[in-house]
């Protein structure tokens, strides 16, 4: 199986499956001498591991990280950073019955086509259990950025929406995100999600979200025009996380009804740099970073994996009714923040060492 990477300078390449021994990855490209640990890398991932809330799945894992290399005496080495995750919980049993059916949603026929052979267990590779190592190489980068870049720097995500019901904007308070079960910056939504959600998990079925990620901090002079703009890079991350079905960058699909003298973001001088009046552009021009804030929203698509039984096809081309067993995310995209963050951040530490390998100096 081909294309587990991600990056071109600063690069991780991910390995293992929902239902084996463990997960884990190898990031490469990590400067030297930049101080790092486990205990630096483990409270992102706490804040993605199942089992905090009735609102995400049962599953019960530590996900405690291993550094295995590239770390001596406290301090990155600038060799690859191997990176491991051991699996625990698993309950293989819960799946049996699928072994021969495909699952409406879920990768399990495509993998079947595709490879003639697929590890059913959980989806295997196709899980959102892989997502785990992504927050783990996320981190180094979040933690190289932030003293690249300084205290300016913050990579910052939230729900906005769960299934048709969003979030008020005049609530918008992004320091609120770790304060309730769904990182959402509007506490009063929060509070009705709830009553929501529990009332669509009753009834054997899920939600989808909308995920907002913003980066702050972000010089003039990011991406890599024409087909590494950054605003591609980022979709392109976006778009590799599970059940993400849509992307947008600042006012994305909006734009298409908005007046060309509206869009256009206006510009002005502020303290003897240029600045924006708005940010329809979502901090992004011609694929570069203008300097504001970077924007990018997530359309997460409602949990295959449901109790509802549903109709499907198995391996031998019967028609079959197929119900979901296990422990599931009754919306998904809830632990999928984290998830978000770090490609993001990702994207941003790779654009990083792309500018400097090209102009050898940093962004103004």
């Amino acid at each position: 199986m081909s294309d587990n990477s991600f990056g071109k300078l600063f690069t991780f390449t991910s390995f293992g499956e929902s239902h084996g021994p463990a997960i884990g990855c190898v990031v490469d490209g990590v400067p030297p001498n930049l101080t790092l640990s486990e205990s630096d890398i483990q409270p992102y991932l706490d804040r993605r591991k199942p089992g905090q809330n009735r609102f995400v799945t049962q599953r019960k894992e530590d996900d405690e990280v291993e550094i295995l290399s590239g770390i001596f005496e406290g301090k990155t080495t600038g060799t690859p950073i191997g990176l491991l995750i051991r699996n625990k919980d698993q309950r293989s049993k819960d799946y049996g019955d699928i072994a021969t059916q495909f699952r409406p949603g879920h990768a399990d026929y495509t993998y079947q086509a595709k490879y003639g052979i697929r590890d059913y267990r959980g989806g295997g590779r196709s899980s959102a259990r892989e997502t785990a190592v992504r927050v783990a190489a996320g981190a180094i980068a979040d933690i190289f950025l932030k003293q690249a870049l300084g205290a300016d720097f913050r990579v910052k995500g939230g729900v906005v929406q769960i299934g048709p019901h969003k979030i008020d904007r005049a609530n918008l308070d992004w320091n609120t995100c770790d304060n309730n079960p769904f990182f959402c910056p509007d506490a009063k939504a929060a509070v009705a999600w709830e009553a929501y959600l529990d009332d669509v998990r009753k009834a054997g079925s899920s939600a989808g979200a909308i995920l907002e990620i913003v980066a702050d901090g972000i010089p003039a002079g990011l991406g890599q025009p024409v087909y590494g703009k950054l605003d591609t890079e980022i979709a392109a991350a976006m778009m590799s996380i599970n059940a993400v079905k849509g992307v947008e960058i600042g006012g994305g699909f909006e734009l298409a009804a908005m007046d060309g003298s509206i869009a256009g973001d206006e510009m002005h001088m502020e303290d003897g740099n240029p600045a924006f009046d708005s940010n329809h552009a979502g901090g992004i021009l011609g694929g570069i970073s203008s300097g504001a804030q970077i924007v990018a929203r997530v359309a997460i698509k409602p949990t295959s994996s449901i109790l509802t039984p549903r109709k499907s096809v198995d391996k031998d081309g019967k028609n079959v009714e197929i119900m979901t067993k296990g422990r599931h995310d009754p919306c998904v995209g809830i632990r999928g923040v984290p998830v978000a963050e770090a490609m993001m951040s990702l994207v941003l530490a790779d654009m990083m060492m792309r500018h400097h390998a090209q102009c050898a100096i940093l962004p103004r």
